[in-house]
């Protein structure tokens, strides 16, 4: 499988493609044609996965299992945390990331055979661990989509984060498991200013969109929340509060956060980010992520990953839990009922003894 489409300019979220810290070798183009390239296309590969979930023992994810049927994604989050796992493909953790996106064609296949292992332990399977399971290639392929309906055929429960609109296509599967208890849905909202939306997160849904997916979660019944990923101390932390408002009146009924972190090559195409888009506010904000990171930029240790550490950090955490308390948001999502679930294999076979 190989597929290009054109991209469109000036919809990317980085516009470097820096070398691969595993390669000895890397291309790079004289910057006085840079402006004269075309623009860079999407190319979609074949990833010929033999397994399809994914188990962690990290205490501090909030999830063990997940699965992730695209590699790198086409929304191009100039501040993802997920740019490097692409140069463990040998690829880039800038335009790559985001142009070069591989596909689990056999996903829902191999998820089938992976739930109808007597092995497997029933649990709530995360969709989104790394890359949004709704990014746009998504509309045609329906991967995710395919994925949801072998889950809802076993009845296995699935929490879902995502970016984009396209969840609303799949809401006939998360009602008849949100009606097992086995459906969360948490949509990520970094600010609710849709311009900076369009420079930070460029082929994202806008921030109405996503307010109206929370709108048509509720009205289905099926359990849903904001989570503020990522939350970038100097220019969105201030939005903490609005943004958990905003949620509360979708009727939205639980909310999280993650502060930024930027490990890896994600922190040089964030400056780059800053450079180009605030170049006055640069320091500041570099000044305050350091600030919750021990000095640095990432802080890959459990426990501050996620939300940082030090008076700042415990500031933006005071200012999330005031802002949950007014919007009456709770802060920890249902934890996914496995008592439903069954291998229809061997309901089937009940007939035949």
């Amino acid at each position: 499988m190989k597929k290009e489409l054109q991209g469109k300019k000036n919809t990317r979220g980085t516009t470097a493609n820096p070398a691969n810290r595993f390669e000895k070798l890397h291309y790079e183009y004289d910057e006085r044609i840079r402006e004269e390239l075309p623009a860079r296309r999407t190319t979609f590969l074949r990833d010929a996965t033999s397994s399809i979930i994914t188990y962690n023992d990290s205490p501090d994810v909030g999830f063990d299992a997940s699965l992730n049927v695209y590699r790198g994604c086409e929304h191009g989050c100039a501040y993802c945390y997920a740019r490097p796992t692409h140069e463990y493909l040998g690829f880039s953790a800038g335009l790559d990331f985001e142009s070069k996106i591989l596909v689990k064609e056999n996903a829902p296949e191999l998820l089938r055979q992976e739930l109808s292992d007597p092995n497997y332990n029933p649990q709530v399977l995360a969709m989104s661990g790394v890359t949004d399971p709704y990014q746009p290639i998504e509309r045609q392929l329906q991967l995710t989509r395919k994925c949801l309906q072998v889950l809802t055929e076993f009845r296995n429960p699935v929490a879902i984060v995502t970016k984009n609109y396209l969840v609303t296509r799949d809401i006939d599967l998360l009602e008849r498991l949100a009606s097992f208890e086995a459906a969360t849905v948490y949509i990520s909202i970094t600010t609710l200013d849709n311009q900076l939306r369009g420079e930070l997160e460029p082929r994202t849904s806008p921030v109405s969109k996503r307010l109206d997916i929370l709108r048509t979660l509720t009205d289905a019944h099926i359990p849903c929340g904001v989570l503020i990923a990522p939350v970038i101390p100097g220019l969105t932390d201030h939005e903490i509060p609005s943004i958990l408002t905003a949620a509360a009146d979708t009727g939205a009924q639980y909310a999280g956060y993650i502060m930024l972190r930027l490990p890896f090559g994600v922190k040089d195409l964030f400056e780059q980010w800053l450079e180009d888009h605030f170049p006055d506010r640069k320091a500041k904000v570099l000044h305050r992520i350091q600030a919750v990171r021990d000095g640095r930029l990432n802080d890959p240790r459990f426990g501050s990953r996620m939300r940082g550490e030090g008076i700042y950090a415990d500031q933006v955490d005071e200012l999330f839990t005031l802002g949950c308390d007014r919007a009456n948001l709770g802060t920890k999502s249902p934890p996914g009922n496995i008592s439903e679930f069954r291998r229809p294999n061997e309901q089937l076979s009940m007939f035949h003894r």
